[in-house]
């Protein structure tokens, strides 16, 4: 990723393992814009690199907020942000990048599970701003899990908090058949986001999802084929264990990645020619069938060559 560094000027506990993090420029100076649904690249260490949703106010240049979901049995990254990161701690960070864009719209529905809530914030706060007639339906383990419960409680006395143990799950059915014309932005764990999108679908629903981990992939086998770059006519063979971000890597061709693993959308690329076997948890439904661009990370080919706008 492009880097460039910031400074912590906070750190908050937000909720049971949840912690959020204040990021400032150096100098005093601004940080660039963003939308609702962005979210930046934060270097953890020998961990890589992970992302974090920005959750704070786009108007205010010159600090930054993100939520860290600590998981002491996950890949390392929350924990190295756990251990070292402090007011005055120097962090190295991504521009901002956006898969979760909100679409203008005169009725939204919002979902959020845990700490799901992080890139529907500023969107609630969007929706209200414009006008727009909206719902939250937030919903976690237990009222303290649920970071920023409190704020949003505080700012928005109509959004529902219906944590797990008084409300039980979340009743997607019955939101959903509510809100027939809104769109429905939705962030949480997987089996959330697999029930909102199973009933959207059902319902034709207008769904918009954004993913922190790969979705379940049931895709084919992982079939070798060739990429040919357009530009240059060089053509490589892709392995049945590779992927082509690491041949092409390995060829000396600098593709920009983050994730690895086909959630943050850094490595889309153009494909002139060929059939998609797509594999990401970025690309809508009907932008996978439009076939016209891939993640390199992760998607891979049903035809024997696929020609990419390199």
């Amino acid at each position: 990723m492009t880097e460039f560094p910031v400074q912590v000027s906070a750190r908050r506990d937000e909720a049971e393992g949840v912690f959020s993090l204040e990021l400032c420029a150096f100098a005093g100076r601004e940080l660039p814009s963003w939308t609702p649904g962005a979210h930046i690249d934060v270097a953890v260490g020998a961990a890589g690199v992970r992302q974090y949703s920005l959750c704070g106010d786009p108007a205010d240049r010159r600090c930054w907020r993100i939520a860290v979901l600590r998981e002491p049995a996950g890949r390392g990254g929350s924990e190295y942000l756990h251990s070292t990161a402090f007011s005055d701690t120097e962090l190295r960070i991504s521009l901002p990048r956006n898969n979760f864009e909100l679409v203008p719209c005169d009725s939204y529905v919002f979902v959020a599970g845990g700490i799901g809530i992080t890139p529907i914030l500023p969107m609630v706060a969007a929706a209200q701003a414009s006008g727009a007639r909206w719902d939250l339906y937030y919903g976690g383990r237990t009222r303290g899990h649920m970071a920023f419960a409190d704020e949003i409680a505080r700012r928005y006395p109509r959004a529902r908090l219906l944590p797990q143990d008084d409300y039980g799950l979340l009743p997607i059915a019955d939101i959903l058949a509510e809100h027939p014309d809104s769109a429905i932005y939705c962030c949480g764990p997987e089996p959330l986001l697999a029930a909102v999108e199973t009933e959207g679908a059902r319902r034709n629903s207008d769904v918009h999802l954004e993913r922190f981990v790969p979705r379940p992939v049931t895709s084919g086998p992982r079939g070798s084929f060739e990429v040919r770059l357009a530009s240059s006519g060089a053509t490589f063979p892709i392995g049945t264990n590779q992927s082509i971000v690491d041949v092409l890597d390995a060829a000396g061709i600098g593709i920009i990645t983050s994730c690895r693993e086909g959630t943050c959308g850094s490595c889309e690329t153009a494909v002139l020619a060929g059939d998609i076997d797509h594999r990401d948890s970025v690309l809508t439904a009907e932008e996978q069938a439009r076939g016209n661009s891939m993640m390199l990370c992760v998607s891979r080919a049903r035809s024997e060559v696929l020609v990419l706008d390199l």
